[in-house]
């Protein structure tokens, strides 16, 4: 459970979310590029993107704030790590396409949970609009790795 009821320390999270987020999709779009899908490598590369423009959104929401530097064990994350954070210890030359969305999906899930969670937990209307505003977003990027999901069916299963 998170006890985020402050603008800054809720940026000082999205912040790290999302540079989480948009690493993990650069690193998902170098692997597909190595693994011979070009297709799946320019979808990961779009989605870091986007997580890089939620970024700098996040930073320049803080306007006039500062927004804290916190050291690891002061994040409020469910289990400890941030949810957009992925083990790449999958990431080998043997990562399927099926393999790479599914993690993708599986911490688009998460941050999607995180911020919908600080919206529902949170005293502070300011925090709630800005979590409710990120977890609309991470709803986006679920659905769309759904789709793309759908294309390969091991994941069906």
């Amino acid at each position: 459970m998170t006890d985020i009821h402050d603008a800054a320390l809720f940026l000082a999270h999205a912040c790290a979310l999302e540079e989480d987020a948009a690493n993990r999709f650069s690193d998902l779009s170098e692997g597909m590029k190595t693994y011979g899908n070009q297709e799946v490598a320019a979808f990961f590369a779009q989605m870091a993107k986007f997580s890089r423009m939620h970024l700098a959104e996040a930073r320049e929401r803080s306007g006039f704030r500062k927004i804290p530097d916190l050291a690891p064990e002061d994040f409020q994350w469910p289990d400890g790590e941030s949810p957009e954070s992925t083990s790449m210890e999958g990431s080998h030359y043997l990562m399927t396409v099926e393999y790479a969305l599914e993690l993708a999906l599986d911490s688009e899930r998460r941050g999607q949970a995180f911020y919908a969670e600080v919206a529902k937990t949170t005293t502070d209307s300011e925090v709630r609009m800005m979590a409710e505003e990120f977890a609309a977003e991470e709803a986006e990027h679920v659905a769309q790795l759904e789709v793309w999901a759908k294309r390969y069916p091991a994941l069906q299963a």
